[in-house]
């Protein structure tokens, strides 16, 4: 496993530390600001993998599957980030605090246009994270050591496509509540 591999995997664990500890201060300490600093930390996460990632390319190293992933996984954390966030807080806030209502569970036409809302915003993730490819492409300009940041952004193009037919299948056939 390479380096940048490593690093992605600690952004990751790194991103929901950061997320609960937030959560932990602003609802468990009552610390509302401190919550705040630590929860506006996690873009901070994502520019340090990038610099990582980048530094290992201008390196020389060749670029791998986990070098595009990186590009992706910046890209959906900053486009995601904020109803990732968003997502925790309701059931911290409702699980763990008993404080909050339950999250609410989407059926018919609402939960359709809640998924496509969500592939508008992964759209927008694959747009900026396409972007961030293409610039590591051109910033190495070296096809043979960029091959696998192309096959990122081929691959991440059918996990779009496929998503937004998974998304046109909830118009169809609606999810329903279960009785």
């Amino acid at each position: 496993m390479n380096v940048v591999a490593w690093w992605i995997a600690a952004s990751e664990i790194a991103f929901w530390v950061v997320i609960l500890s937030g959560l932990a201060a602003r609802y468990a300490l009552g610390r509302k600001k401190l919550g705040w600093f630590l929860l506006a930390l996690t873009p901070v996460i994502d520019l340090v993998l990038l610099t990582v990632a980048s530094m290992d390319l201008y390196r020389g190293s060749e670029a791998t599957r986990a070098h595009g992933l990186a590009a992706v996984y910046i890209a959906v954390s900053l486009v995601f980030g904020k109803s990732m966030v968003r997502w925790a807080d309701e059931r911290f806030q409702h699980y763990v605090t008993k404080q909050g209502p339950k999250p609410m569970k989407r059926y018919g036409l609402d939960h359709a246009r809640h998924y496509f809302n969500g592939w508008v915003k992964h759209l927008l993730a694959y747009l900026l994270g396409s972007g961030l490819l293409f610039g590591l492409i051109l910033w190495i300009g070296d096809p043979e050591r960029t091959e696998a940041l192309a096959g990122t952004w081929k691959l991440w193009s059918l996990v779009l496509a496929i998503d937004l037919m998974i998304s046109a299948t909830y118009f169809i056939w609606p999810r329903k509540a279960k009785a």
